[in-house]
């Protein structure tokens, strides 16, 4: 055997038996070094190179950034009775590895011990509020104010009544989560509601509310709107009559004017020719007097026979 293959022989087995006393982690990693399946030491949480004994020791790694947790969607009661559906999801880590190896010893046990925690919580906090509760995140005011003002019954009353919201209610939920987590060396940081959706009876009862809740309000601004359009006619009519009024009342004034100027103009007139006003007056009266269907029986002595006799006469008297 030459030299050469006998030291790559000596280097493989010098690697084999440094890799039994060697381990290295990394800065995501947290480790528990067990011996014969006990636990050794403290927790070996700095990154880089470590020892340990071979075949005694046994590496456990365990995550040491945030974790997903998502549960699965629960059906759950309201207190007033009604039926939905809640998923919710969290973000925890491995907070004392050590604590987490002696109760869980791996992250599937400690997921389904989450579902377990969280799920039991997100039910006992659901079931203690309302359905408007869980719904509504806000105390924003209702789009018609009215609603609550307009319940039919105390129950409805009891609907539409908003205290906490969904933010509270899970804020209930981590807290109440936080704590029972602990004793397993986990720490929860954050648990949110991530969809509620109503269950079929539920669905129609709400869709029902809701087109009910439109028509009215439908209805009320259609009112308003009917209302307005009749102030607004009224007004119209209002102003139309005032323009028609002040218009009729200059129209007068200026055939008032007219007329006594055009009596001006005709007395002017007349009295410089007083038979001529006086043929004038009489020619006007004529058409008035005779049509086609009237007798007259005067003398020929008569005033309203004059104008009617021959030119000669008239001009001798």
């Amino acid at each position: 055997m030459n030299i050469g293959l006998r030291i790559a022989i000596a280097i493989a087995l010098l690697g084999f038996v440094g890799s039994g006393f060697i381990y290295t982690i990394d800065e995501t990693e947290q480790v528990i070094v067990t011996r014969f399946g006990k636990p050794v030491g403290d927790p070996v949480i700095e990154p880089g190179l470590h020892f340990k004994l071979p075949i005694a020791d046994r590496v456990n790694r365990f995550e040491k950034r945030w974790l997903e947790w998502s549960g699965d969607p629960n059906q759950i009661p309201t207190k007033d009775k009604k039926y939905i559906w809640v998923d919710t999801f969290g973000r925890w880590r491995i907070a004392d590895p050590l604590l987490f190896f002696q109760r869980m010893r791996d992250e599937r046990t400690a997921q389904s011990r989450l579902n377990d925690i969280i799920d039991g919580e997100t039910r006992n906090v659901i079931a203690r509020y309302n359905l408007i509760e869980a719904i509504r995140a806000t105390k924003r005011e209702f789009e018609d104010e009215e609603s609550l003002e307009n319940a039919n019954n105390r129950d409805e009353r009891e609907e539409l009544d908003f205290n906490e919201g969904r933010e509270k209610l899970t804020e209930k939920i981590l807290s109440a989560s936080k704590v029972k987590v602990q004793e397993f060396g986990i720490e929860l940081v954050d648990v949110r509601i991530q969809r509620i959706n109503y269950v079929n009876e539920v669905q129609i009862k709400v869709f029902e509310r809701m087109i009910s809740e439109r028509k009215r309000i439908a209805e009320r601004t259609r009112s308003e709107g009917q209302g307005e359009s009749a102030k607004i006619r009224g007004e119209k009519e209002k102003e139309l009559k005032q323009i028609r009024s002040d218009a009729y009342r200059l129209a007068q004034e200026v055939r008032g004017k007219a007329e006594a100027e055009a009596t001006k103009i005709y007395a002017d007139a007349y009295g410089r020719s007083p038979d001529f006003y006086e043929l004038m007056q009489t020619l006007e009266v004529y058409p008035r007097a005779i049509d086609s269907s009237t007798s007259l029986f005067v003398s020929t002595d008569s005033e309203f026979y004059r104008f009617l006799k021959s030119p000669e006469t008239t001009s001798k008297k």
